[in-house]
């Protein structure tokens, strides 16, 4: 038995021919325990999507289930989640301890017992320190801290997470992804996650969902979806910088689009001719841009190889073992 189940999942608003179809007919089967991330861009429906499991957003056909029980109809507090949201939604007025605790408080549960589940979920997240602090005297990544704290003791069948780290910093989002990563392994919970950016899709899921105007254009494991991109779309939005998509460089067939990782590009004077525009020094690495005729092109090369200068003209080749090949009409992977 899946631990969430999305069946042929549509939203509208409004009604009749004028009603606005933002999600298309999602399917999908989440694991028990598994922690599976919704990427995509913004108005995609992503949040959309995860709004309709918590009971936030009404279904406007097919079903959702959480274990064995459809939910369409069954209010949020009432569907075993737990949800952490990208504001923290912490009251000012309240210690950490008691912030965690409140809803615990409101659901009437022993004091023994919330101050046993509170101080456990915060030596798990090492909060026990500033549990009689407010949170106001807290860094950001510690409210979240808190916040996802007050989500663990409620030990629900499902987690939540709507764009928790994007009001944090570089620093302090890779920090939290990876206090992430040792929660979920601790307690095991199903967790759902939705994020703009691919690189917490790729460090923290299991599978990644990834949605384009409201499709789910590919369900699969981070690996899957970088080495075998489903469409055209997913091969643009997942990497950095994204895979090059050609539709004229020579030996592209008519009606076909290759798809290339920089990575996979080098430099070979057997190669396709590139004009040079411009160059990124990254530390360990370059980034070569340019045009092979009107369609530009991005190589990657490591620090130690000599690189081109802007303007130059270079020639460059492609592993054969690393090609894609994307229909040019539908978008959709070539079998």
């Amino acid at each position: 038995m899946s631990a969430i189940s999305l069946r042929n999942v549509i939203k509208r608003y409004g009604k009749g021919p004028k009603a606005n179809q933002v999600i298309h007919g999602v399917s999908a089967e989440i694991d028990t325990g598994e922690f599976v991330v919704i990427v995509g861009p913004s108005g995609c429906g992503k949040s959309t999507l995860l709004r309709m499991v918590a009971g936030l957003e009404e279904v406007s056909a097919g079903e959702i289930a959480i274990g064995d029980r459809v939910v369409n109809d069954v209010e949020p507090a009432q569907r075993d989640i737990a949800m952490v949201f990208q504001n923290y939604a912490l009251y000012p007025h309240m210690t950490n301890f008691e912030n965690m605790a409140y809803g615990l408080k409101i659901a009437k549960v022993p004091k023994d017992e919330i101050k046993a589940r509170v101080d456990k979920a915060a030596k798990i997240l090492e909060l026990g320190h500033l549990l009689e602090r407010k949170p106001r005297e807290l860094s950001g990544g510690q409210r979240q801290r808190v916040a996802m704290g007050r989500a663990i003791v409620r030990q629900p069948k499902v987690f939540l997470f709507d764009e928790p780290l994007s009001n944090l910093d570089a620093k302090l989002r890779a920090q939290t992804r990876l206090e992430i990563q040792k929660l979920h392994r601790e307690l095991g919970i199903t967790s759902l996650f939705v994020t703009h950016d691919q690189v917490e899709a790729m460090t923290l899921a299991q599978r990644i969902i990834v949605m384009n105007a409201g499709v789910m254009d590919q369900f699969a494991t981070p690996e899957e979806v970088y080495a075998r991109p489903a469409t055209t779309f997913v091969a643009g939005f997942i990497g950095s910088p994204p895979m090059n998509l050609l539709k004229h460089a020579p030996g592209v067939r008519p009606g076909m689009i290759l798809g290339i990782r920089p990575e996979h590009l080098s430099l070979d004077a057997d190669g396709w001719t590139v004009q040079v525009e411009y160059v990124e020094l990254l530390g360990a690495e370059r980034l070569i841009y340019g045009r092979v005729g009107d369609e530009q092109i991005v190589v990657r090369a490591d620090e130690g190889l000599p690189a081109p200068q802007a303007g130059d003209t270079v020639k460059i080749a492609a592993r054969q073992d690393k090609l894609h090949w994307f229909d040019a009409g539908s978008g959709k992977r070539a079998p």
